[in-house]
């Protein structure tokens, strides 16, 4: 690793975080709004992009730094098991042509900007609605710590901050700049600063893959070389080589299916989706997002890469930063750093909006001040998107990096919980809003004290996300698990409320709700009533 500041990345990375921290103030003024106090406005960008905007919001709010240095840090330590991600988000794209259209027509028509407002809209139930809401927001947090971990391997490779030995102040004083620069513009700006700066990091980061998926196997032999290099290393570590035996085999596909069915229950995706103008953006969106599927699994072959290179780090969350170091002329290394660097950015962004509005609408509105105004809840939807990002920020400073990716994965065990509400609903009122939170607290606890119970060679706690699978025997993603108690808590619980006839809540949608789109003829957007009337 290098031991002094590398001047010419560091420059490049420089340049270009400044020009995106020019672009996050400037969007403030681009599609500007004639009413900026309300979430629509800060929160969901007027509701206004079209399917590229869509695209590269979506794209840059899905594949993060996560996506640049843990999935191929996975399989630079744990072989061809950490492409898991890669069928994943394969799988999803089916999965949300079915459901994101009719959460985007409904939404539009109530002015719903929360999964929360959906399901308390349609389950009469705010208590259900905080769950969602409290589940959503701790999702996420790890998420944006994650986030400023793939900011700071960035800086720890390219030298800057000094060593472990040096003042704790000196050594995080960059991550504190450019976490106080996302927390500026974000505040200023809200859903649209990513937006436009989405356009910079996903360019970005298709140059850094194209060139790295060819210059750099060129450098080390040709991709015989590289995968022989990673077939010996599993071998000695006495893993059984690249691909791990069929023990493996039903963690890797519950993992997959998992963490599928999870993507789009984060908050921050559903945030992008609901920024779009149509129906049809989403359902555009859906087909064209699987690009980003193709440049994942590019990506993921860099931790095979990183073998070949000789790569050696204590920290798996290193071993991109430091390939792109060792291989790259010091000019594109920096560029590299830069793609990881804003691609953190921009979900980090979009995160600490989502979960703000998470705040603000079903938690804030809901039980503290139902007469809030809209200008009140931006103002206090800005604020709270500062707290989350010091949260985060905490999280980093105060933890052990390499804990972050396993906080993450106990997030998607977390936010999973909340699909039968949220998807369920989509399709049918069937399901009782009780045996819903029942199952949802059944799979919560579950989750967490399985979570709880994993150990690893670095930690005694939470040090995985897989387990057991009770009456299977095998070892499973322990969110699929959870979500499955959580479906047969909810279907019985169902059949026995309805038996004794509990009072079901009111259901503010129709039918017809679920299939407008922002041109039908006479549709209009309510506001949720407790806004209606206010003053704009």
């Amino acid at each position: 690793m290098n031991d002094g500041v590398n001047g010419v990345a560091l420059a490049v990375f420089i340049f270009f975080f400044v020009l995106v921290t020019a672009m996050g103030f400037l969007a403030a003024r681009w599609r500007k709004a004639e009413n900026e106090h309300s979430l629509d406005e800060w929160g969901l960008g007027g509701r206004s992009f079209g399917t590229w905007v869509t695209w590269f919001l979506l794209g840059g709010d899905l594949y993060t730094a996560y996506t640049f240095v843990a999935v191929p840090a996975a399989i630079y330590a744990a072989g061809a098991s950490g492409f898991f991600a890669v069928p994943y988000t394969i799988l999803v794209y089916p999965l949300i042509f079915t459901f994101l259209p009719r959460l985007w027509s409904v939404s539009h028509k109530h002015g719903y900007v929360t999964t929360s407002d959906f399901v308390r809209g349609r389950f009469g139930s705010k208590g259900l609605s905080l769950a969602v809401a409290v589940t959503g927001i701790l999702a996420t947090m790890p998420y944006i710590a994650l986030q400023l971990v793939g900011i700071q391997a960035v800086l720890d490779v390219m030298g800057v901050g000094g060593g472990e030995d040096t003042n704790w102040f000196v050594k995080d004083l960059p991550l504190l700049i450019a976490f106080g620069v996302l927390a500026a513009y974000t505040y200023s700006s809200g859903l649209r600063a990513p937006a436009l700066i989405a356009f910079v990091k996903d360019t970005l980061i298709y140059i850094v893959i194209a060139v790295a998926i060819i210059y750099i196997p060129i450098k080390l032999g040709g991709f015989d070389d590289i995968f022989a290099s990673a077939s010996d290393k599993f071998t000695a570590s006495g893993k059984g080589g690249v691909v791990p035996d069929s023990g493996g085999q039903w963690t890797y596909a519950t993992l997959a299916l998992g963490s599928a069915l999870a993507l789009f229950m984060y908050p921050h995706s559903i945030t992008a989706t609901l920024s779009s103008r149509s129906r049809e953006v989403i359902r555009r969106n859906t087909t064209i997002l699987p690009l980003y599927s193709l440049m994942l699994g590019l990506l993921a072959l860099l931790g095979f890469m990183a073998i070949a290179a000789g790569v050696k780090v204590e920290n798996g969350q290193l071993a991109i930063p430091q390939l792109f170091e060792n291989m790259f002329p010091d000019w594109f290394a920096g560029v590299a750093f830069a793609a990881i660097g804003i691609g953190a950015l921009v979900p980090a962004a979009i995160m600490s909006i989502a979960a703000a509005n998470l705040f603000t609408r079903n938690i804030y509105k809901d039980f503290i001040k139902p007469d809030a105004t809209p200008q009140q809840e931006t103002k206090v939807s800005k604020l709270v998107s500062l707290l989350v990002k010091v949260g985060a920020l905490i999280f980093v400073l105060g933890m052990d990096k390499t804990v972050a990716i396993n906080f993450q994965l106990l997030g998607g065990i977390w936010i999973l919980q909340t699909f039968p509400a949220l998807v369920g609903g989509l399709f049918t009122r069937w399901f009782h809003r009780w045996a819903l939170l029942a199952g949802w607290a059944v799979g919560m606890v579950y989750g967490t004290v399985a979570a709880y119970g994993v150990a690893s060679p670095t930690q005694k706690h939470f040090g995985g996300s897989s387990d057991e699978i009770p009456g299977i025997g095998e070892i499973g993603y322990i969110g699929l698990t959870a979500f499955v108690l959580n479906v047969l808590v909810t279907v019985v619980l169902t059949f026995v409320l309805k038996a004794v006839k509990a009072p079901d809540g009111v259901d503010e949608t129709q039918p017809g709700d679920y299939t407008v789109d922002a041109g039908d003829p006479g549709v209009q957007v309510e506001l949720p009533p407790a806004t209606a009337g206010s003053s704009h």
